[in-house]
């Protein structure tokens, strides 16, 4: 499945993925997380010199970088991980929103992006 695909399956929420399982379910799946970043990465250098960018995509990029923050921050909300490692994550989907939306990476050119 093409990077493309895979994102609107998941900014649609679609079932068994990251987004999908965190609203009704209240999991966090950690190999989904890392799935869908890395989806994100790839087509964040895929659109990096393109000048129109697809409403649907720019949602799924602010939804993962707001919402998931929002509905994650909520005291209830199971984390089984160290704080830390959500600390990043949601760091990591700022970085990935901001790199989606301004055309350039955060990160210095050729740095390696920690796997989380």
């Amino acid at each position: 499945m093409d990077d493309l695909m895979f994102l609107r399956g998941e900014f649609a929420a679609g079932e068994e993925t990251f987004l999908g399982r965190l609203r009704p379910d209240f999991v966090w799946d950690k190999p989904a997380f890392s799935r869908l970043e890395q989806a994100m990465r790839r087509v964040c250098a895929e659109f990096e010199c393109r000048e129109e960018l697809p409403r649907w995509l720019v949602d799924g990029f602010w939804c993962c970088a707001a919402w998931v923050k929002d509905w994650t921050g909520h005291p209830d909300f199971p984390r089984p991980e160290p704080v830390e490692y959500y600390e990043k994550a949601m760091e990591r989907f700022q970085d990935l929103q901001y790199w989606f939306v301004m055309g350039e990476s955060p990160h210095q050119p050729g740095a390696a992006w920690e796997e989380l």
